[in-house]
């Protein structure tokens, strides 16, 4: 990252970045250095490492006499020094206006978390504008005509997966987009999102008659996940996506800071290294233009960018109705979303009105610790409440956008190239609020884009909401076992494990069977597995590949039953359900150009079970995650890898009738 340095003033919620290089160390610089650093010292470094060093001391106000003061004379720990001054040279040709800008910021914003600022005192809250809709009742706008807007739109859309992150708390040693989102296929968070992309692409191409078009996706990883993930792609063959359709992005660490001076936090193992931290998934739209991404799918005739989270397989469900929603309402950025209980632990996306500028308002995400006391200073002061409806007016942010590209194209070109404002969170050690517990670092997040909106387009920026059930759109995998385990103790219903994702999805799935008329046998009541709320069953996995609209579900599900300890597998486009009474475990499987229709099929055998693993057994990480395994006892299955019509009647047999 790089540019010209600037000066800016500080905003209600942080300090904007100054652009900037550097320049080459002067005569006069070198002099200075050499009364800190000796000049046989300075010698052994190389030429960016000795201006790196200069720059910092240059400066200094003495928060960082620490990194570059009493170092040992030269051919004392001489690669230590070389290494830390490359490392101070890295860290400063990474950052928009060099580490002196970031310091600088730093400085500014410790000491407004030091004083306790209230960064929203100037505003007043509202509730945005925006839609709620339901896949199975009523909402604000038809279902049908947001899925409708939405497929005429979709072949003109980007897809952004966030994967900075490693699986750790899950307790999980990998990147957190090689996990299994369910047992009865197996198929990881990536091969998820790439197989919805890719029916979302066939459907597009069918719709348009554009058999060339092309639906990109790019993954923007860390320096943790980056080599894991290409090995993934690659060992996959990129799940069948073609060369090219995918681009990696990879975002830079910054560095951590010691205390409310922002001194450089050292290693504690090794004084040659400071410590570095992850900016946070704000970096996703510097780095979208910075790669030039940005002008390349305006030159495509690009429309709209999909903006997805790592972990969080259901969200694929909403992706087309708020599309729809965007073109309806105009939006330039429409956030996913989902009820939101008064006084629930997540952000919520809100309407801040500026007291007396109203080209300084913006709709924004605000965090729940933030919203309750901003909304006990308004009105009837009554705080982070339900309406009559028994949840928050306010709507639960699931972090997940859909941003319309022109907008996004000129916001991003705009002064502050994509870099979101940024923010400190720093946990203190006592009252004084000066030493921290441990380093903290500037951060940045991708929700909070519509700062720069508001910067760029002032009142003109479009900004709303789109609302679906839980059930539909929200079933992150984010805690260990043992923690949702905990949480489970504690009343919680949404102990977000793997356990309780894989279920949520199989309850997806009843759902939209019921919804098409089909008798699915299951009850409300949960069973525990591992410790964690499952679905007792059916186990029902509808993938991509077999629909992706509710429209498309209703054309292929006319009717049957499944039987509550029942497991059924579905992937293909020509897959028709005509009649089926399935009692055990089904798989169909038909390749493109394969049309089958199950014509009376009755299927009872063994089926599939879950086998919780014995407490304290010896099993693979990927296992213990769960808590148990699925045993795989009989099935059903049916692979058509030949184009053709084919029926499967109430004998069982496939046959081919073209």
């Amino acid at each position: 990252m790089s540019g010209n340095a600037r000066s800016v003033p500080s905003s209600i919620f942080g300090i904007r970045r100054p652009r900037g290089g550097g320049s080459s160390t002067s005569l006069c610089q070198a002099s200075m250095v050499e009364t800190d650093v000796t000049a046989a010292n300075l010698e052994i470094l190389s030429g960016r490492g000795r201006e790196a060093v200069a720059k910092l001391i240059e400066n200094d106000d003495g928060s960082q006499a620490h990194v570059y003061s009493g170092w040992p004379e030269a051919g004392i720990d001489d690669e230590g020094k070389i290494r830390l001054a490359d490392q101070l040279a890295d860290l400063d040709a990474s950052y928009p206006g060099g580490l002196a800008a970031y310091i600088s910021k730093a400085k500014i914003l410790l000491k407004e978390s030091a004083d306790g600022a209230n960064p929203f005192s100037e505003f007043e809250a509202l509730v945005p504008e925006g839609e709620c809709l339901s896949y199975d009742n009523e909402g604000t706008m038809d279902f049908d005509e947001a899925e409708r807007l939405g497929k005429a739109v979709m072949g003109d859309s980007v897809f952004v997966l966030v994967a900075g992150g490693l699986g750790e708390r899950l307790g999980y040693s990998g990147i957190k987009l090689s996990l299994e989102t369910n047992l009865s296929t197996n198929d990881n968070f990536l091969e998820t999102y790439v197989k919805y992309i890719q029916a979302m692409q066939s459907l597009a191409r069918k719709e348009s008659g554009n058999e060339d078009l092309t639906i990109p996706l790019v993954i923007m990883t860390s320096g943790d996940t980056d080599p894991l993930t290409r090995k993934l792609l690659q060992d996959n063959n990129n799940y069948g996506m073609k060369d090219g359709q995918i681009v990696i992005v990879t975002q830079d660490k910054v560095a951590a800071l010691k205390d409310g001076s922002a001194g450089l936090a050292l290693d504690d193992e090794d004084r040659w290294t400071v410590q570095t931290k992850p900016h946070g998934h704000g970096d996703v739209h510097h780095l979208l233009v910075r790669e030039g991404l940005i002008d390349d799918w305006e030159a495509k005739g690009k429309k709209y960018v999909v903006f997805l989270q790592d972990t969080n397989a259901l969200v694929i469900n909403s992706v087309i109705p708020t599309l729809g929603v965007s073109v309806k309402k105009g939006f330039h950025m429409n956030s996913i979303c989902i009820p939101r209980l008064a006084g629930e632990a997540a952000g919520a996306i809100t309407r801040l009105e500026h007291k007396s500028d109203p080209e300084k308002s913006l709709v924004i995400n605000v965090e729940y610790n933030q919203l309750d006391p901003l909304l006990s200073t308004q009105g009837d002061c009554k705080g982070d409440v339900a309406d009559e409806t028994g949840y928050s007016p306010f709507p639960g942010n699931a972090n997940n956008l859909i941003i319309e590209m022109g907008a996004y194209a000129k916001t991003l070109r705009g002064e502050d190239q994509g870099v979101v404002v940024e923010f400190v969170n720093p946990k203190y050690k006592d009252d004084t609020r000066t030493d921290f517990k441990k380093p903290t670092r500037l951060e940045c997040m991708m929700q909070d884009i519509p700062k720069l909106f508001q910067k760029e387009m002032g009142a003109d920026a479009n900004i709303g909401f789109t609302t679906f059930d839980r059930w539909f759109t929200f079933s992150p995998a984010k805690n260990a076992l043992e923690a949702g385990v905990a949480a489970v103790a504690q009343g919680s219903t949404a102990p977000g494990t793997m356990s309780s994702a894989e279920s949520d999805k199989y309850i997806q799935n009843q759902r939209k069977l019921k919804y098409a008329g089909f008798e699915v046998e299951t009850s409300d009541e949960l069973v525990s597995v591992g410790g964690i709320p499952v679905t007792a069953g059916p186990r029902v996995f509808l993938a991509s590949s077999f629909a992706i609209t509710r429209e498309e579900i209703l054309s292929k599900v006319k009717g049957g039953r499944i039987s509550t300890r029942s497991s059924m597998v579905l992937e293909g486009n020509g897959i028709v359900i005509n009649d089926l009474d399935l009692d055990g475990a089904l798989v169909v499987k038909a390749c493109d150009g394969a049309e089958v229709s199950l014509d009376g099929l009755k299927v009872e055998n063994k089926g599939w079970t879950l086998e919780e693993v014995p407490e304290g057994g010896d099993v693979p990480e990927t296992v213990s995650i769960r808590g148990y395994t699925m045993a795989k006892q009989e099935t059903a299955e049916y692979i058509i890898n030949e184009p053709g019509k084919y029926t499967i009647g109430a004998d069982g047999e496939c046959k081919k009738i073209d």
